[in-house]
């Protein structure tokens, strides 16, 4: 017995001698991995979940916002997001909104600098001054990420996140074709009520329905009988002025409007309300509050729905990268978190390339002049997936958009 049990503890004894020795060895390689850091690539401290080349990103990172007039989403849902995003990721930031002021962003864009910003997101307030800042903080050393609107003329920001911007334009008039033909006009009078020149999107959006529009013009379906820009996409009411005068000069014979936004949209349904026009099919984009509103009230065709919560993820992603010392167009998003299971399988995201010149699309992501395109695809919504997407993925609420005369509609009947 006295053997059996000297035995027994003597085992006992070799194996706490066993699992300190496996302690001591475990502590050795913990101690070997933080002293490894930059030199063999770890996940960084900002909480990027990437292979970090270059380290943590340990500085501030600021995002500057345009306006809350053109549309509300820079307030409503973009800095949301990026601040939740960066608030997830434990990185110090800072939001500010120039509220319309090219000024105004350019000093908050030498804040950011003299700040010794890690990374400056920008969404600018045109190309010109967007320029300026761009060359101003790669002189300085701060990389740019050029968010949602590109600057045409400028050296080029580090990368460009956004939606395939000339899909936006292609997915309205993919949507408003059918409904125009349906018409049975000959030929159908058109409209296009474009974004604001200072905006290379403008151009983009453009060229994606005009493609549509140029076809029926030229096989004699169509007649574009007004193609105009609308100065600051409409902040300030321009957008109804232009429509109202279009509605006079063509006599009020106006059958459908590619309207670049829901702003713009909305502002053209209260010419054509004013002058007794309509409903017409009419497209917009931002899948605003007031732009499914005007859906569901028959108002408004469609609008695009661009999901800034992947816009945004994708963005702050590359922004962490690029503070971490890290290649920006490698990230990988996770949309499925944040977004619909619709939705996510629906979006995808891809890089390709954009001429710092001209603002137009490029064979490759890479080359001289060329700037990196993270290009999200969009989506068109109708009154038949209104729930599918935009409810769905949390971006609109019932509650926001039941209201009113819109609470009356048969969808808010059902789903209220």
């Amino acid at each position: 017995m006295r053997e059996l049990l000297f035995g027994k503890a003597e085992g006992k004894a070799r194996r706490r001698l066993q699992l300190a020795l496996l302690a001591f060895v475990l502590a050795l390689a913990a101690v070997a991995a933080g002293c490894g850091g930059d030199d063999e690539g770890t996940t960084g401290a900002a909480g990027t979940g990437t292979a970090a080349s270059g380290g943590a990103c340990d500085k501030e990172i600021w995002v500057l916002l345009p306006d809350s007039a053109s549309s509300p989403r820079w307030e409503s849902d973009d800095r949301p997001y990026f601040d939740k995003a960066f608030n997830d990721a434990g990185a110090k930031h800072t939001i500010v909104n120039a509220e319309g002021d090219a000024a105004t962003q350019q000093s908050q864009a030498e804040q950011a600098i003299a700040a010794d910003a890690g990374v400056i997101v920008l969404t600018s307030i045109d190309t010109g001054s967007g320029g300026a800042i761009i060359d101003s903080a790669k002189e300085a050393g701060v990389d740019v990420i050029e968010y949602d609107r590109f600057n045409t003329g400028s050296s080029g920001g580090s990368v460009y996140v956004s939606f395939d911007n000339v899909q936006v334009g292609a997915t309205m008039a993919e949507i408003l074709e059918p409904a125009i033909d349906d018409l049975g006009k000959d030929p159908a009078n058109v409209v296009e009520l474009n974004g604001g020149e200072e905006d290379n999107n403008a151009f983009l959006f453009k060229d994606g329905y005009d493609a549509t529009v140029q076809e029926h013009v030229s096989d004699g379906s169509w007649k574009l009988v007004a193609d105009q820009f609308v100065p600051g996409w409409g902040a300030n009411g321009e957008g109804q002025g232009i429509m109202e005068q279009i509605l006079t000069d063509s006599n009020n014979k106006v059958d459908a409007v590619f309207a670049a936004n829901d702003n713009l949209a909305q502002q053209a349904i209260n010419a054509l309300d004013a002058a007794g026009v309509g409903p017409v099919p009419l497209s917009g984009q931002d899948a605003s509050a007031a732009g499914i509103q005007n859906i569901l009230l028959g108002n408004q065709t469609m609008t695009v729905y661009k999901p800034i919560a992947a816009e945004a993820e994708v963005a702050a992603k590359a922004a962490l990268a690029l503070c971490a010392g890290e290649d920006p167009s490698a990230v990988e998003p996770d949309f499925a978190a944040s977004l619909s299971p619709a939705t996510a399988e629906a979006i995808d995201l891809n890089t390709i390339g954009i001429k710092a010149a001209d603002g137009k699309p490029a064979d490759s992501p890479t080359g001289d002049g060329v700037v990196p395109y993270l290009a999200l695809s969009p989506i068109g919504v109708t009154v038949d997936n209104i729930a599918d997407t935009v409810i769905a993925d949390n971006f609109r609420t019932i509650e926001e958009v039941c209201t009113g005369d819109t609470a009356d509609t048969d969808f808010c009947k059902e789903n209220s």
